[in-house]
């Protein structure tokens, strides 16, 4: 549950202003996995378990009242023939009531849920562009693209151009001493084909639309 429900809606956060950069010639290109890269960073971690810590006591409370119906709709099948006509509608309509309330109950819970996840995506996604923008201006990359988004035409990249791992790395020095004391160098595996993408270009500013 834990990291499916913090990069579910990230694809949204991560468009990026390409137009000022359309005259560039890339000539040194990077790739990443916007969404590896922010579940891999301790703040994505400690995110996501908070989220789990205040949603798993509700998901816990949802599996009890779906066992307390079921029960019933046991009951109601088993023994409705046998039960008087007003014992057995009475039974029937709490049944019914009950999955009523259980479906608005988890359906509120769940765009509480998406709230909250976007709210974090905002926070470290903002910060994760910032480290990415600064890691591609002292490298010299011209342009970076994101894999984790379909909308960035990325056919096929070669591992030694995913600076993923780097960048988590830079993003947890930033992050816990007030910024990082070293640039590493991009040497880690490309990410799984097929998964989304969005392109990063040095110098756009983090979060703009891209049109």
């Amino acid at each position: 549950m834990v990291k499916s429900s913090i990069v579910a809606p990230i694809a949204a956060v991560f468009f990026m202003a390409a137009g000022a950069f359309a005259q560039q010639s890339p000539t040194k290109v990077g790739v990443i996995s916007i969404q590896g890269a922010i579940v891999g960073t301790k703040d994505g971690q400690k995110a996501s378990q908070e989220l789990d810590s205040k949603f798993v006591p509700k998901k816990k409370e949802f599996d009890t009242r779906q066992n307390e119906i079921a029960q019933l709709q046991d009951q109601y099948s088993k023994g409705g023939n046998l039960m008087a006509d007003d014992k057995r509608n009475q039974l029937a309509r709490e049944i019914d009531e009950k999955k009523k309330r259980l479906e608005r109950d988890m359906q509120d819970a769940q765009e509480e849920l998406q709230s909250e996840q976007q709210k974090v995506l905002q926070s470290l996604g903002q910060r994760m562009l910032a480290v990415i923008e600064k890691y591609a201006k002292d490298n010299g990359y011209t342009m970076i693209l994101d894999v984790s988004n379909p909308n960035t035409p990325v056919l096929y990249a070669s591992s030694g151009i995913d600076i993923t791992q780097d960048i988590v790395q830079l993003y947890d020095k930033t992050s816990t001493n007030g910024g990082p004391t070293t640039t590493p160098t991009a040497t880690t595996p490309a990410p799984a084909p097929g998964t989304p993408r969005t392109a990063v270009t040095p110098g756009s500013t983090p979060g703009t639309p891209r049109h």
